[in-house]
């Protein structure tokens, strides 16, 4: 393997793009390098699967637990920490691999991609209406302006909206337009998982989380600044259970309505990523539910 390689496991949600990173980081004398947004906050364990300790299998995981709850998301400062943990892994004379869903975070750290500028004064202003319009009626202006922006964002998600908006009105161009041609900075290779049955292995992702305490999280993150947290109280799950709850932790909504809420929403964000890699012509895709998976793709490595 090319001493500047880089291994990146992509995807959709619940599709086991974890547990195929550390077979092949075994394999391959690698390291892993986090690129799920959620997983870079410290305590969002259960509801962004994140690999406990015990289930790394001896591979050193990078970019985990490395935000507080009450940062907001900065897609350039994770281009700058991604990169810098691949050229150190590199540096080791070993293998980065890495691994998740959050497509544009894998573009900023892999691909030749520069962010536009930034205008407060336009932010807070788009700010103001989203407080008084709500993230829906803005999600249907970014649709107009620049569609394929819109179906790569979560209508709930305020924040990235804003962003996209603010890039629209600071260069006059489509928050897309600034994507840069499919053009690695490294020698990567793309492996894509996806599953005929991820609606119904989202499902029971979402009951065994529940199971394995997912309300507790939630609750223990309550005094971190969950709630009022821009990005990390936003996440899927955390934002359907926290509307369950009172300001001091008790349960004041219907939960089974919450996880089913929890159910739709994931089952949307999987239609999004399947769109955004999909335009990736670099990726190559398998089957995830095929037997002999980490042989398959180690093969093509």
């Amino acid at each position: 393997m090319a001493e500047s390689r880089v291994v990146a496991v992509v995807g959709p949600t619940a599709t086991g793009k974890s547990d195929l990173a550390v077979a092949l980081a075994q394999q391959l004398d690698g390291e892993i390098v986090n690129a799920d947004s959620m997983q870079l906050y410290d305590g969002m364990d259960i509801g962004t699967a994140k690999l406990p300790p015990e289930r790394r299998g001896g591979v050193p995981h990078h970019l985990l637990d490395v935000w507080p709850i009450s940062k907001s998301a900065a897609v350039a400062e994770y281009q700058q920490l991604a990169r810098a943990a691949i050229g150190e892994i590199h540096a080791r004379g070993r293998v980065p691999i890495l691994v998740g869903g959050s497509g544009l975070y894998l573009r900023g750290a892999l691909d030749r991609l520069e962010f536009p500028g930034e205008s407060p004064q336009i932010r807070a202003r788009l700010h103001a209406e989203l407080h008084v319009a709500g993230p829906a009626a803005l999600h249907r202006r970014l649709a107009a302006a620049d569609p394929a922006a819109a179906a790569a964002i979560l209508p709930s998600n305020g924040r990235r909206i804003v962003r996209a908006l603010e890039v629209i009105e600071l260069t006059g161009r489509p928050f897309t337009a600034t994507m840069p041609d499919f053009e690695s900075i490294y020698d990567t290779v793309q492996v894509g998982l996806d599953r005929a049955d991820l609606d119904e292995r989202v499902a029971l992702r979402v009951h065994a989380m529940m199971s394995a305490g997912l309300l507790d999280e939630v609750r223990a993150l309550l005094p971190r600044g969950l709630r009022t947290s821009p990005t990390a109280g936003k996440a899927l799950g955390y934002a359907q259970l926290l509307g369950c709850l009172d300001r001091d932790g008790e349960l004041t909504g219907d939960l089974g309505e919450a996880v089913e809420a929890t159910i739709r929403a994931t089952r949307r964000f999987v239609r999004r990523q399947r769109s955004w890699f999909g335009r990736d012509p670099r990726i190559r895709w398998f089957d995830a539910a095929a037997g002999g998976l980490v042989a398959d793709v180690a093969n093509t490595l």
